[in-house]
C-alpha cells in the first residue's frame, strides 16, 4: 500500500491528532537546520545559544541572534507549512506543537500553534520582562555596537526564544495534547532535542499512532506505524489529495 495512502487513512481514524514539527519542515523556506549537512552547528557552536553564552558574552550573543533573525525575517511558509494549515482546516490535525522559532505555522494559517522553544520575532528584558520587537533590538545592537537594553528599567533586552540551559515553559502543555492525542505526525525533526522529543513518545506509549516523515533517520523509527524519507512539502502535497 501507498505509504501516503496509509497515512490518511491513520489520520482519517484519529480523534485527536497533533502535528509535531523541526527544523526540517523550514529548510524548504531557505531556513537552515541545525545537524543536517549543512546544518546551523556545522558552522556554529552550540554554545552560542545557550544562557551561560548570554551571560558571559552578550555582544557575542547578539552577534549570533542577529544573524539568526535576518535568515528567518524575510522567509514564507512552503508548501510543507500550508499543508498542514490546510490539514487542520479540514479537521485532520487538532494543533500544531513546534520546535521552531520561525513563526512560519502562524503564518501559512495554522490557528492552534504550541511554538515550544518560543518565537524570535519578539524579546523581552532578562530583568523585568518587558517587550521590545527584536528588529528593533538588533537595530540599537547595530546602531550603538552595545547590547540592547531595556527601556524600563535597562535590563539586558534577548530574544524570547528558549536557549540551552533553560526550561521549557510550554512543555507541560505539550505532554497533556499528547496524552489527548491518538495519533502524531512528525515532520522534520530529528526527534534528538529534549524534553520536546518526549512529546511523540507519549502519544506512542499511550496506544496512538506515530508517523514520521523526515530526510534522516530518527530514533524513533522502529517504534513508528509510518515512516517515510522524503521532503515535508511533497509528501504533504500528496497527502491532501487523500483528504478531501
Amino acid at each position: 500500500m501507498d505509504l501516503v495512502k496509509r497515512v490518511a487513512e491513520i489520520l482519517s481514524k484519529a480523534s485527536y491528532g497533533i502535528a509535531f514539527t523541526g527544523a526540517g519542515i523550514s529548510t524548504e523556506s531557505n531556513i537552515p537546520d541545525f545537524r543536517g549537512s549543512q546544518g546551523l552547528w556545522k558552522k556554529f557552536d552550540p554554545r552560542m545559544a545557550s544562557r551561560s553564552y548570554f551571560e558571559e558574552d552578550p555582544k557575542g550573543f547578539w552577534s549570533f541572534y542577529a544573524m539568526r533573525y535576518n535568515a528567518i525575517a524575510g522567509a514564507a511558509p512552503n508548501d510543507g507549512h500550508l499543508a498542514l494549515a490546510e490539514l487542520e482546516r479540514r479537521g485532520y490535525i487538532d494543533s500544531v506543537i513546534t520546535q521552531n522559532i520561525d513563526t512560519l505555522h502562524t503564518k501559512a494559517g495554522s490557528k492552534s500553534v504550541i511554538e515550544l522553544h518560543g518565537n524570535i520575532i519578539w524579546s523581552h528584558c532578562d530583568i523585568c520582562s518587558a517587550e521590545r520587537r527584536t528588529i528593533e533590538c538588533i537595530e540599537e545592537f547595530e546602531r550603538s555596537g552595545n547590547p540592547p537594553t531595556c527601556r524600563s528599567c535597562g535590563g539586558l533586552m534577548r530574544p524570547s526564544v528558549v536557549l540551552f540551559e533553560e526550561p521549557v515553559r510550554l512543555m507541560e502543555t505539550a505532554i497533556d495534547m499528547a496524552y489527548k492525542s491518538d495519533c502524531c505526525l512528525v515532520v522534520g525533526s530529528s526527534l534528538t532535542v529534549y524534553p520536546a522529543a518526549m512529546v511523540p513518545e507519549v502519544v506512542k506509549r499511550q496506544g496512538g499512532d506515530l508517523i514520521i516523515i523526515n530526510m534522516d533517520p530518527t530514533p524513533l523509527d522502529y517504534r513508528a506505524d509510518v515512516v517515510i524519507r522524503d521532503k515535508a512539502s511533497v509528501i504533504l502535497k500528496k497527502l491532501l489529495e487523500f483528504l478531501i
